[in-house]
């Protein structure tokens, strides 16, 4: 049990108490009896408005099961579908034609195109590893992937075929990115290389060279004493990339983070990150090594002026939604604290760290502070998160829309009110994005009683996926977000398979996205390519005069209306939906790991967090709901599935098994739960249910 501390009639725990007292209120000039007594009052204020936007959710949801259980059997047509939805308030008016007044902005965020990473903040190596990922060797990420050719074989010493296709490789692109008036790269014997546009080499580093391309900058190293370099005609050890322009550091889904212990660890790497102190220290080769934030890049102009490029990626940092509550801190009622508030304030009073100068490094070059808010329903909810962040200015002492917001596009009610959500935060928004994975997760609870889904896997080809993801780009153009903010895309999640990611993830810049999430930060580097490939902006033109797809695609829910399926069929799919969730949850529940590399049930590693577990949980769910299998055969697939989970983590001395004792495994019954209880979970979110049996095993130690 955590010791409280009573402030002005909330009971903070003592570790949350004291982090902020100790670490994170010096310096910033703000009086700490003054910051708990107006931390008080901001709890007072929104934790009951909080619990109203819950209340409606629920509200909105029983009318729309109501609904669809009232025409069961009858065809779904739009407008009197659409018709209804207006009716109960789910569906709002777009606003009057308007752009974006954001100011402010970074221009790794407004003005550049490039990767994004999300990592977990719990992880101080991970974050570290995130924020140094601007600058990435293509070198390494040709050699270690299978974006060359095939997989690298394996370890043991350096292959100098393989080198020298990778040395071909890095040098086509500079051919393709930078080409010289004559001749190739591979000719290039030194010197200062005569370029078809000169203006694109920018600068120098000792012998390296300083080209820039697209917003990008892209450094060839010349080094005559390095292995590689020293047997190269004009002595080019590597080509580094800049790369993941920003990393989301994540407090949110891809982190289990169940009480005062695990918020206080993803702040104080938070605040590490934000003063640029924050140190790893890890076993490496049988000794102990240690990792830092990169320090900034100098370089010289053409001229023999001096300039610094950022040596780290830009930083957000992703509070939770406004669901859960946290034992962190208890309100005047005993009823623990909505965690969406503390975040905002926590990490907006970490992030003062940065704007006050009071570290070793800076983040935000102009002074802003940068939230991505998930999982808001509507328009009223991002209102909701616009005034709660006018309060914590209030609060800290900043200027009105310091605190810039990101809007993750990721549940229908907000996709389906795009406009009217951006326009609620119009002020200080600085990202949309479309979170495919929940967003699919949501799709199938808010029509759960419409009747059966198609199989999960066809849900990639469904008419509303199509029009969500072009949609979200065209109305954040429409609102006027290119060259103010970014407007971003989801997950490569399959980090071995890059030779797979080079071919398919062109497409996130095709559509007009300016960042897409990659899952490291090889893949980020080799993600970079792509932007050189295709001038974004450029690209936004085009796609801003195709204009916005209308809703009724949209909101055409994927039935799988006639289908019968096979025996066979059935235990796939629900094989499928199994092993993903076990494989997820028994790393959640028993070791605490929020996203990691989980083998699906071909073995192949795929990046999981609660975004998936909610697609699966859901569709299953649905399927047991409307008959397609039955609670004997959904627990069958549990079973099957726990010894294949079993089987692929034999080799984790921390891993527990769950087949042999299913009655007793927490993990197991989590996993259970969350499909048998599926229906009933809020907007089908897995959290409540994780957050119970994660806290029940760390109260048995």
């Amino acid at each position: 049990m955590s010791e409280y501390v009573n402030q002005n009639g909330i009971q903070i725990s003592r570790e949350l108490f004291d982090f902020i007292n100790d670490r994170a209120l010096p310096g910033t000039s703000l009086d700490q009896g003054q910051f708990w007594s107006g931390f008080a009052e901001l709890l007072g204020k929104f934790a009951p408005q909080n619990a109203d936007l819950l209340a409606k959710r629920e509200k909105l949801q029983s009318r729309i099961d109501d609904w669809h259980i009232a025409n069961k059997g009858k065809p779904i047509e739009q407008p009197a579908y659409q018709a209804f939805l207006k009716e109960i308030g789910y569906l709002v008016d777009e606003p009057a034609p308007f752009e974006i007044s954001t100011e402010n902005v970074d221009p790794e965020i407004a003005t550049m195109a490039g990767p994004q990473l999300v990592v977990p903040s719990l992880n101080d190596r991970f974050v570290l590893n995130a924020a140094n990922a601007r600058w990435g060797s293509l070198y390494d990420a040709f050699y270690g992937t299978d974006a060359l050719d095939a997989a690298p074989a394996q370890p043991g010493g350096y292959d100098p075929v393989r080198g020298a296709a990778v040395i071909k490789a890095a040098k086509a692109f500079l051919d393709e990115t930078f080409p010289l008036a004559s001749g190739s790269w591979t000719g290039f014997t030194g010197g200062v290389p005569a370029l078809q546009d000169a203006a694109q080499l920018i600068g120098r580093k000792g012998d390296s060279l300083l080209f820039k391309h697209n917003g990008l900058h892209v450094e060839v190293v010349i080094n005559a004493n390095h292995p590689i370099g020293k047997d190269d005609p004009a002595h080019i050890s590597d080509v580094l990339m800049e790369a993941a322009l920003t990393t989301i550091i994540d407090m949110e889904d891809s982190v289990a983070a169940v009480d005062a212990e695990d918020k206080v660890l993803a702040y104080t790497n938070w605040f590490g990150l934000m003063r640029g102190d924050l140190a790893a220290k890890f076993m490496k080769g049988g000794s102990e090594a240690e990792r830092r934030a990169n320090p900034d890049r100098e370089y010289q102009d053409m001229d023999g002026g001096s300039f610094t490029l950022s040596g780290r990626s830009l930083m957000f940092v992703r509070n939770v939604g406004h669901l859960m509550t946290t034992p962190a801190v208890l309100l005047a009622d005993g009823s623990e604290a909505p965690e969406g508030l503390l975040d905002g304030v926590f990490t907006s009073l970490i992030a003062m760290h940065d704007l006050k100068g009071l570290g070793d490094l800076r983040n935000s070059k102009v002074g802003s502070i940068y939230i991505v808010k998930p999982k808001m329903h509507g328009p009223e909810e991002c209102a909701f998160t616009n005034n709660l962040f006018d309060a914590v200015e209030d609060l800290l002492g900043l200027s009105r829309n310091t605190i810039k917001v990101g809007v993750m596009d990721e549940e229908r009610r907000t996709s389906a009110n795009l406009a009217a959500c951006i326009y609620a935060v119009k002020d200080r928004i600085v990202f949309i994005n479309t979170g495919f994975l929940d967003r699919t997760g949501d799709e199938i609870h808010t029509s759960m009683q419409a009747g059966a889904m198609v199989a999960k896997a066809d849900m990639k080809s469904s008419d509303w996926i199509q029009s969500y993801e072009a949609r979200n780009v065209a109305i954040g153009l429409d609102c006027g977000m290119s060259g103010k903010a970014q407007i971003g895309k989801g997950m490569w999640a399959a980090p071995d398979r890059m030779a797979d990611m080079m071919e398919q993830k062109i497409g996130h810049p095709m559509t007009g996205a300016n960042t897409a999430w990659v899952p490291s930060p090889t893949a980020a580097t080799l993600h970079a390519i792509h932007y050189h490939r295709l001038d974004v902006f450029a690209r936004q033109k085009i796609v801003a005069g195709e204009g916005i797809p209308s809703l009724d695609k949209l909101l055409t829910i994927p039935l799988a209306e006639g289908h019968n399926w096979s025996a066979e069929e059935i235990e796939r799919e629900l094989d499928n939906n199994a092993q993903g969730i076990l494989g997820y949850v028994v790393r959640w529940i028993d070791q605490g790991i929020g996203c990691s590399k989980v083998p699906d049930i071909n073995d192949v590693g795929l990046m999981e967090d609660r975004a998936t577990l909610r697609i699966s949980s859901q569709h299953m769910a649905n399927w047991m709901l409307h008959g397609v299998c039955s609670a004997e055969q959904v627990d069958a697939a549990l079973l099957r599935m726990a010894a294949k989970v079993d089987g692929q983590n034999a080799g984790d001395p921390l891993y527990h098994p769950m087949a042999s004792h299913p009655a007793v495994s927490l993990a197991f019954q989590a996993a259970r739960d969350l499909v048998f209880r599926g229906v009933e979970q809020p907007s089908g979110y897995t959290e409540p249910l994780l957050h119970a049996y994660r806290k029940k095993l760390k109260a048995a130690g």
